[in-house]
Order: C-alpha cells, then structure tokens, then sequence
C-alpha cells in the first residue's frame, strides 16, 4: 500500500477485488490514477493493489451497505488523498436463479441492501465530497447490468435492483448538475467473471432451456469505465452499454 502523492485523479472503486472492479481498477492505474480500493475482503483487495503497480492505493474493506461504515470511508480517502474525482459504484450481489414463488424476502432485503442502498450510500457521500471540495465535481459511474434493461428468466430480485439503479443515476446526473457532477451508467453482457463467467456453461433461456452464451473479455469492461471518465465533466457518457457482440441481448426472449 502506497499513499502520500498529490498527483494524479483520485479514483474509489467498489467490489474492486475482483471482476470487473478490479479490471476498472487496473485500467485507471495504467492511467496514472490514486486508487481507493474497496470491498468486505482485505486479501483481494491488496491482490489488486499489487497487481496496479507501483501507483499510491488505499485499501478499505467496508461493507458498503452500513451508513456508518461508507461514512467512514469516504472520510479516509478525502484524509488519504485530499479529494474524490471518480466514484466507480461497483460493488453489488446475485442469487442462483429463483422462481418469484420461492423467493425468500431475507434473499431479496440482501440483494437491496447491497445493490440498491449500498449503491444509494456511496452515491450519496460522494456528492457530499465532490460538492465542497476544491476544484468542485467529479465523475460518478454506477455500474448496472443489462438486467438494468430486460430480465433473465428467475431474477426479479436481480433485476429490480438494477432497474432502481437507473433510477438513481437519472436522479444524480439531474441534481448532479449544480455541483460540477456527472453521473452515468454503464451495463455490461457477460464479461468473463465469477459472476458472470458462468453463462459459458449454459445460461437460462426465456423458454426455460440452458444455452451457452459468448463472453468478453472483462479487461474491455475496464476500459470502458476509463474511457467514461477521461471525459471532460461537461461531457458525460449518460448510459453506455458493453457486451459480448454476439450474446442473446437484442432480439431476446
């Protein structure tokens, strides 16, 4: 861990130790960026850290679903490196795949707490930063899915809290405006990861078959995101979708 240089954008990655977190992460460090690297797990977290090279990193495990613990941290990194210039609202859960039926509502209230507060919590402090810092502004990108779009068969608890996704980063980019703060959405189609990873095997079609579906590489999902913040803050990317070119995503169902 690295820390103590005033050069360079500060960006705070969440879910950073591992997927697509971390491939964001990599991205901006090749790009000069301090880093502010989140998620519950200290040991992935410093993974990510040594593989970023020799660039000035935080690690901070916070659950990002307790208001204390975001708190908190957003204080850390503005002590650490004096300013926040790019939120990567990352970090979010899934459930194996559930008939609405035989949803349990402790299954659901994780998937909201995580993916739609935890998201909301970090959002929140980080307008609270970027509104009195100096120069003020900054970037915040929300990371949906395409579920944020349409549903995969037995993911309505997924799906909902991708759809409150939009909704929020439509609200941040409107109230966004009078602090110098651009809030945009990426979603992203089977990037090759834990999460994701899976659909190689044999995804759940509408029809209720399994089919294998094509990835991308989840390197090109980072790159999206620091292409998203190498804007200037008076052009935002509002909603930019990546995906693997020949997944089941138009036409589906």
């Amino acid at each position: 861990m690295a820390g103590g240089q005033q050069d360079g954008r500060v960006g705070l990655i969440t879910g950073a130790g591992s997927g697509i977190g971390r491939a964001a992460a990599l991205a901006l460090a090749a790009r000069g960026y301090r880093l502010v690297l989140v998620g519950r797990r200290s040991a992935v977290l410093e993974e990510t850290a040594a593989l970023a090279g020799d660039i000035p990193t935080l690690v901070a495990p916070c659950d990002v679903a307790d208001e204390a613990a975001v708190d908190a941290l957003f204080a850390q990194a503005v002590d650490h490196f004096g300013r926040i210039d790019l939120l990567f609202n990352n970090a979010g859960l899934a459930l194996p795949a559930t008939p609405i039926e035989d949803l349990a509502l402790t299954d659901w209230r994780r998937l909201v707490d995580v993916n739609t507060t935890g998201a909301f919590l970090c959002l929140r402090a980080a307008f609270r930063v970027m509104k009195d810092q100096d120069p003020q502004g900054g970037r915040i990108i929300n990371n949906g899915s395409l579920s944020a779009h349409v549903p995969r068969l037995f993911s309505a608890a997924y799906t909902a809290t991708k759809h409150a996704i939009t909704g929020l980063t439509r609200s941040g980019s409107l109230e966004g405006r009078r602090y110098n703060i651009a809030c945009g959405q990426i979603d992203i189609g089977n990037a090759a990861t834990d999460l994701g990873g899976g659909v190689m095997d044999g995804a759940l079609q509408a029809d209720g078959s399994r089919r294998a579906e094509p990835l991308m590489d989840v390197t090109e999902a980072g790159e999206a995101v620091a292409y998203m913040d190498s804007l200037p803050l008076s052009t935002n990317v509002q909603f930019m979708t990546v995906m693997a070119s020949a997944m089941p995503f138009i036409g589906r169902g």
